[in-house]
């Protein structure tokens, strides 16, 4: 087997709130909540296909419990919502689902499977995959990575789902780059990405000109920095730089991120500063920095976002506790350039 090696560079950015403006700016339009049924709704994605938008999330009796199940919404227009599938597999506590769209254009789920014998007992995740062709009828759940390493999400890029792998069982912390073809069988790309401190939820995009982005939450273990990445590889992603990106973010949960038509970068996770909350912020790739802007109506237990350009707006679904008990929200934000002026009234 041929050895393959990594080049690794960490930027260590500092650690105070970065300063410098940002080209855009962003109004909360209104977030309204989308769904309460269960005892414990969290872990969300969103995403629009086939003319409908879809938001998936977790149902449980609590945050941890064994009877995680995936429920699965649609929605025509952004406001009413209904249930369109609800996804199960016996002996198993289904987490924090994933949405994307493979090549053959069916609807793919994605998620966490840990075969939890009680409520708020630990045990190792793995990750189980389901596919649709109408989004209300579902193939049954498999096992495409077995407990103890959790594929969190696949993003698909040129035919190939890719994803990160992290340790869900203690031990030996670190990440794995997988790759697969049908969604279903995953091989390493690059065995060990990352195993400083306590790296887990990653979230893959690729950029116009192929470049894959990579924002990396980090958790507390023994002296190692909580402080979340950013990384960055071109050619055939075996190659890694990697990018501090502060204190202000530490422990930056649930992330995710997308590219605007506008070509700028927004980011979503769960902060502490100022109270725990989900945030929306500014993700420079050229200058590997993050800034925080806007504090979405949240608290709690929260974070967890889906984020879908749509209309002209930015959708943003994600879970909070804030009015009392961990609800579905959507939240539909406008992406103004710094400057912009609003048009005199007539």
């Amino acid at each position: 087997m041929v050895q393959r090696f990594i080049s690794v560079v960490v930027a260590v950015l500092g650690t105070t709130i970065a300063l410098a403006a940002t080209p855009v700016e962003l109004e909360l339009v209104e977030a309204q909540k989308i769904w309460d049924q269960a005892p414990h709704n969290a872990f969300t994605d969103l995403i629009g296909w086939k003319e409908q938008l879809y938001c998936a999330f977790r149902e449980g009796r609590g945050h941890v419990s064994t009877d995680g199940r995936i429920r699965v919404l649609r929605s025509s227009d952004g406001q009413t919502w209904d249930s369109a599938a609800l996804v199960s597999f016996q002996g198993y506590d289904f987490r924090d689902a994933h949405l994307s769209i493979a090549p053959d254009d069916r609807l793919m789920l994605i998620g966490g499977a840990a075969p939890r014998k009680k409520d708020n007992e630990s045990a190792p995740t793995g990750s189980f995959v389901t596919f649709s062709q109408d989004g209300t009828t579902w193939t049954e759940p498999q096992i495409v990575v077995a407990p103890g390493r959790w594929l969190w999400r696949v993003t698909w890029h040129e035919g190939k789902a890719y994803g990160v792998s992290y340790t869900a069982n203690g031990g030996d912390r670190h990440l794995t780059l997988l790759t697969s073809t049908d969604g279903l069988k995953y091989e390493p790309l690059v065995e060990r990405l990352f195993d400083k401190g306590s790296p887990n939820e990653t979230t893959l995009r690729f950029g116009a000109d192929g470049t894959c982005y990579a924002l990396v939450r980090r958790d507390r273990h023994n002296d190692a920095p909580t402080t979340p990445l950013l990384g960055v590889s071109k050619g055939d992603y075996t190659q890694w730089q990697w990018h501090d990106l502060g204190n202000e973010f530490n422990a930056f949960g649930g992330p995710d991120f997308l590219q605007l038509p506008c070509g700028h970068w927004i980011a979503a996770g769960r902060m502490h500063q100022g109270g725990t909350h989900t945030a929306l912020t500014y993700l420079d790739v050229q200058s590997t920095t993050m800034t925080a802007l806007l504090h979405l109506p949240s608290g709690g237990d929260t974070s967890y976002a889906g984020l879908l350009w749509h209309d002209d707006l930015l959708y943003v679904s994600y879970y909070s506790s804030h009015e009392g008990k961990t609800a579905i929200y959507l939240a539909k934000v406008k992406v103004k350039p710094v400057g912009e002026t609003k048009a005199p009234e007539k």
